[in-house]
Parts: C-alpha cells; sequence; structure tokens
C-alpha cells in the first residue's frame, strides 16, 4: 500500500478530510510531519544563497576591473537561469546524483545573475565625482574599492540578494527532483489536500518573508547614511 493511500484512509474518519478541505485540526495534528521539510528547505535557500552571493560578486569585482570579461560573464549567468529549474535538476542528476548536493549546485546557478548584475550594476552606479574625490586624496584602487564604490553601491547589492534570496525559496520547492527534500516534496506527497498545500505553501511564504526582512536589517544597519538622509 503507497503512503498516499495510508494518508487518505487515515482521512476518511473526517468529512473535511475526506473531501480534501481546509482542515484546522488536521493541520494542528500534524504541524511535526512539517519540520524536517522546512528545515531541508531551510539549508537549501541559505547555503545556495551564500555561495552563489560569494561566487557572483566575487565575479562582479573581476568584471568591474576587467570589463572585457562583462559580457562573457553576463552572458553566461544568463544561459544558466535561462535553463528550466526541473530540466537543470535531472541533467545533473547522472553526474552528481540525487541529494543535497544537486540541489545546491542547480539553486546556485540561479542566484548568479541576481546578484552579479545587481553588483555590476551598482559598481557603475558610483558618482564619478566620488571616485575622482577618493583618487585626489590618495587611495589605492583597491582602498577605491572597498571604502568608496562598494559602500555607495550596497543598496543596489542587497537589492539583488534579496531578489536571489525570494527566487531561491521558490525554486527550492523543486528540488526534490534531485532528491534533496524540501517543502516541495511535501506538497506533492499528498496531492489535492488543501490543508497540506496550505502548511506547506505558507511556511515556504513565511521563509522568504522573515529572509527578506533579515537582509532589510542588515542592509539598514550597513547604510547608516541612507537612514540619516530620510
Amino acid at each position: 500500500m503507497t503512503l498516499a493511500q495510508v494518508q487518505i484512509q487515515q482521512r476518511e474518519g473526517g468529512t473535511c478530510e475526506a473531501n480534501n478541505g481546509f482542515c484546522p485540526d488536521w493541520i494542528a495534528d500534524n504541524l511535526d510531519r512539517y519540520v524536517d521539510p522546512f528545515l531541508q528547505h531551510v539549508f537549501l535557500t541559505v547555503t545556495s544563497v551564500a555561495i552563489g552571493f560569494v561566487i557572483a560578486f566575487a565575479l562582479a569585482l573581476l568584471a568591474h576591473r576587467k570589463r572585457w570579461l562583462l559580457p562573457p560573464l553576463s552572458a553566461s549567468s544568463q544561459i544558466l537561469y535561462g535553463i528550466p529549474s526541473v530540466a537543470l535538476f535531472l541533467l545533473l542528476l547522472p553526474i552528481t546524483g540525487r541529494g543535497s548536493v544537486t540541489g545546491l549546485i542547480a539553486l546556485v546557478s540561479y542566484t548568479l545573475i541576481f546578484v552579479f548584475v545587481n553588483v555590476t550594476t551598482g559598481l557603475d552606479g558610483v558618482p564619478k565625482d566620488s571616485v575622482d574625490a577618493a583618487r585626489g586624496m590618495g587611495l589605492t584602487e583597491r582602498q577605491l574599492l572597498w571604502r568608496v564604490e562598494v559602500p555607495l553601491a550596497l543598496p543596489e547589492i542587497f537589492a539583488g540578494l534579496r531578489i536571489a534570496t525570494t527566487t531561491t525559496v521558490g525554486l527550492a520547492a523543486l528540488a526534490f527532483f534531485a532528491g534533496a527534500g524540501g517543502l516541495g516534496e511535501e506538497i506533492t506527497r499528498d496531492k489535492g489536500f488543501q490543508s497540506n498545500i496550505a502548511v506547506a505553501g505558507g511556511l515556504a511564504v513565511l521563509l522568504a518573508l522573515v529572509l527578506d526582512l533579515l537582509i532589510l536589517v542588515v542592509q539598514r544597519l550597513m547604510t547608516p547614511w541612507r537612514r540619516a538622509a530620510m
């Protein structure tokens, strides 16, 4: 007997459950089943965004200094993002096997475009007057980058990070195709049952909102001059 059949039989005792409705009592009794999938979803999201940010940030800094690298790096990130997510998970399976590694590789590739584009856009948008003034004060190129350009580009950088994070929360729901778990596996395990979909989907939305809020708080802490200007 399949797991889905067992779950259906367990719900037959109540009208709401039997009709695949939204059942608060069932939700209250079964919240514990979402703990592990939720933690897996958090791990997939946070880890892939962190790795993707480091890679994309480093590539953006390199392209900012070596302008000839900008077109090929930008095109590469766009190509990766253009691959359908399910297809990428399945393409990686013969290479890296089922599990978190395959899920992370795919999710990292989707974060690159947002971070790379926003970092390069932010750096390019730094006022030339600020750059010239810093050079006039005797700052080296390294000092100019970390003391002037990167700080002034932070709002754009954080914008890219926020987009990458919320997007990854959604894409991580498909990571179960690679055997990486997450809330997507829970949703598909009991298709059509409104209570299950509402809880699993609601947890994904909540995770996206919480992570976005945390990033926004960090951004405000790291850009005090913007708060002073308000």
